[in-house]
């Protein structure tokens, strides 16, 4: 979904942040199944309605499968911001990305079809059924974009 689309459906986070966050974000009161096999979460996370089902069931199939021992830090969720580096406005700021382990998987930019293999061994640190679970979730995994690497990032884009 493109950013033109997101600010179409949900209103623009930039410019009238207080409307977007009434019509759009949720405290969620994380279940205690997920808060007590991934303690480094918040028990309430500010979030856009949208992605708490979606988020709910992608980190309870990590914990059933047993992958959840990956997630070392929580580094965020929702902020207004624009993307590092860009004019485009973050998924971030809508409510709709998550940060974990961003020590150890770190933003790359400028990643080529001749370095994307090297670096992503080297800057990514999650095991790939790690991230298949969040693939077949429906997830959008920054592990797997092209012209960059951004292994700490997950976002939600069915909308």
């Amino acid at each position: 979904m493109t950013t033109q689309q997101l600010i179409s459906k949900f209103g623009n986070p930039m410019t009238d942040q207080a409307t977007f966050e009434r019509r759009n974000m949720v405290l969620w009161v994380i279940p205690s199944h997920i808060t007590g096999a991934l303690p480094m979460i918040p028990r309430r996370l500010y979030i856009n309605k949208v992605i708490q089902a979606p988020l709910t069931a992608v980190l309870t199939e990590l914990i059933n499968k047993g992958l959840h021992a990956e997630i070392k830090t929580f580094d965020g969720c929702f902020v207004v911001r624009k993307q590092r580096g860009s004019n485009t406005i973050s998924r971030h700021a809508f409510g709709l990305a998550i940060d974990f382990n961003a020590a150890w998987n770190p933003l790359v930019r400028a990643v080529t079809p001749q370095t994307r293999a090297k670096l992503r061994a080297e800057k990514v640190t999650w095991t790939e059924d790690f991230l298949q679970v969040w693939r077949d979730a429906g997830w959008n995994c920054g592990a797997d974009w092209v012209n960059s690497l951004d292994g700490m990032h997950f976002q939600w884009d069915k909308i």
